[in-house]
């Protein structure tokens, strides 16, 4: 049996690990922790590196916890913004909303749209990869959600098609030869393809765009994550797909999101 970790000796060693906020660590971990080894267990996985968010196997995202399984991407405190930016957009929609999610990871953009509307949505999530589809199910089940394995559009249903109102995307969008300037956190345990977006960042985000315009109903809305400096890049790709754009941009979040609306 592991001895009882003192909050001191926690936060001893998440600050020596490098932990910024290791007094806000230490009492999330000795809150989740069933018992001095378990307690052990994860000081030590914390210690090593591993994010936070894996070794608790949740993050708070727009104030639900959000399951994270290990090696899924973790969803950002940036990417709030992009979330409020939609929920006031479907606000104005009648009815209740036809909502897609795509690279999805945990399901928390979808999930978290859902939450803030009255009247809920129905959501639609897409992820290549297959840890972050299992991890979504089962963030997006007790909604009613939906969520498939495939690139991008490829496995969404086709009777989508002209019927999605919010369109919510935060792919991929560090520049291929910036990922190893990455915190180790993301760069060693989270996906290299919910990370890498190609040479200038931005192949991801054009594919997503291009074909926005088949998906969205008319006076539907598209919202992309990306970088303040990407952003002019995008509200091009946006305007050249037709839709109507403009760009977002939060000093709270250090947020950027560019929003392209197809017209009624």
């Amino acid at each position: 049996m592991s001895p009882l970790l003192s909050a001191s000796d926690i936060v001893f060693r998440l600050r020596s690990a490098g932990c910024v906020f290791a007094e806000d660590e230490t009492r999330l971990l000795m809150s989740a922790a069933s018992s001095p080894d378990e307690l052990a267990a994860m000081v030590d996985r914390r210690v090593a590196g591993l994010p936070l968010e894996h070794v608790l196997g949740w993050a708070e995202f727009c104030g639900l916890r959000v399951a994270v399984d290990p090696g899924v991407f973790v969803p950002r405190p940036r990417t709030e913004f992009l979330i409020g930016e939609a929920v006031a957009l479907a606000r104005r929609l009648p009815g209740r909303p036809v909502a897609v999610d795509l690279c999805c990871g945990t399901g928390a953009m979808g999930l978290a749209l859902s939450a803030a509307l009255p009247g809920g949505a129905e959501v639609h999530a897409t992820d290549l990869d297959p840890a972050a589809v299992r991890c979504a199910r089962r963030n997006l089940a007790p909604i009613g959600g939906h969520v498939y394995a495939g690139d991008l559009y490829d496995p969404l249903p086709p009777e989508l098609r002209g019927r999605v109102d919010v369109l919510i995307a935060s792919p991929p969008y560090v520049p291929t030869e910036a990922i190893g300037l990455l915190p180790p956190e993301a760069r060693v345990h989270e996906p290299r393809v919910a990370l890498d977006g190609g040479a200038d960042g931005l192949d991801i985000l054009r594919r997503v765009v291009e074909q926005a315009p088949l998906w969205l109903a008319p006076g539907g809305h598209l919202l992309v994550e990306t970088s303040r400096a990407q952003a002019a890049q995008a509200v091009a790709a946006v305007t050249a797909a037709g839709l109507s754009p403009r760009a977002a941009v939060s000093d709270e979040f250090d947020a950027t999101a560019v929003i392209g609306t197809r017209h009624p």
